[in-house]
């Protein structure tokens, strides 16, 4: 029970901070969005050396590096979360937080698309409904505001992904090595963004202040943070618990978008949103039913 306490604290402290990210770019408003992102990697990179050096990680480092399979199955991981962390970002900087926090609630669900897709996977009826009913919500939203929301599109896409990606690699690599891999694979198209962004509107990191400065500089730590925890959590608990406890990302990110950033919430945003809501609520039905019906180890199956 220790243990199971210890992981639901670190997965509530990762989601929660992950979830108070949106509120931490309010620091760096004015910075242009591709060159923080190129500033968010190469503190990443920074802090992961750093990480690996105190915790004399080198081997294990080394170890994966020898792998020419775990190493490019990360590099792939590394492009798609620059891409998440991109679109992530710009929609925070252009107050579109809602978007953001909607394509974390799709989240799941592109991973079960992706699942039948590349892993063969089968999908069960209410599976069907569940996906059917987060493309309805999207469709209305679609509707309602003539354009398509592609940044929180982007980031449930690039996140599945991610996730895709991370389970070819599945238990063969530590959390910091794996960290570490990723960042610096993500680096070389990071500096490229940032020197694009230098071209056409110079430096922009002073036009936040000392505070934007710092809080770029941070950006490193609060990048690394909440990966580390999350590790912790995954190895102290279910993975099923670990899926209910993501969805306090993007309630809280909504909260904030909606209550503090006041972004509009017509009616056809809060239809879209609760056609989402809905399908989440029968993919969490579903998931407790199929837990509950498997036999638990030691106990032989009717």
């Amino acid at each position: 029970m220790t243990e199971h306490r210890k992981g639901l604290g670190f997965a509530f402290f990762a989601y929660a901070f992950w979830a108070a990210l949106p509120a931490y770019l309010q620091l760096t408003k004015g910075i242009d969005g591709f060159e923080l992102i190129g500033w968010r990697v190469l503190s990443s990179v920074a802090v992961a050396v750093a990480l690996v050096a105190l915790t004399r990680g080198w081997s294990r480092l080394r170890t994966v590096l020898r792998s020419r399979r775990d190493t490019l199955t990360l590099v792939i991981a590394g492009h798609a979360v620059l891409i998440n962390w991109t679109a992530f970002i710009v929609g925070v900087l252009s107050d579109r937080v809602l978007e953001t926090s909607l394509g974390y609630f799709l989240n799941p669900l592109v991973s079960i698309v992706l699942a039948v897709l590349f892993l063969g996977e089968r999908l069960r009826p209410t599976q069907w409904v569940a996906v059917g009913l987060g493309a309805a919500g999207v469709v209305v939203m679609i509707i309602g505001y003539g354009e398509v929301p592609w940044i929180g599109l982007l980031v449930a896409a690039s996140f599945g992904l991610y996730g895709l990606i991370k389970k070819r690699v599945g238990a063969s690599v530590d959390a910091l090595s794996g960290f570490t891999i990723e960042t610096t694979a993500a680096l070389p198209a990071s500096l490229v963004m940032m020197g694009v962004a230098f071209s056409l509107g110079g430096v922009t990191v002073g036009a936040a202040g000392t505070t934007g400065i710092w809080a770029t500089v941070g950006l490193g730590i609060v990048t690394a943070v909440p990966l580390l925890a999350f590790s912790a959590a995954a190895r102290r608990i279910k993975l099923t618990t670990l899926a209910f406890v993501q969805y306090l990302t993007p309630v809280l990110t909504f909260l904030f978008g909606a209550f503090v950033m006041l972004e509009p919430m017509p009616l056809e945003r809060w239809l879209g949103f609760g056609l989402v809501w809905l399908s989440l609520v029968l993919i969490s039905v579903d998931l407790v039913a199929t837990q509950a019906r498997r036999p638990r180890p030691g106990t032989a199956a009717a």
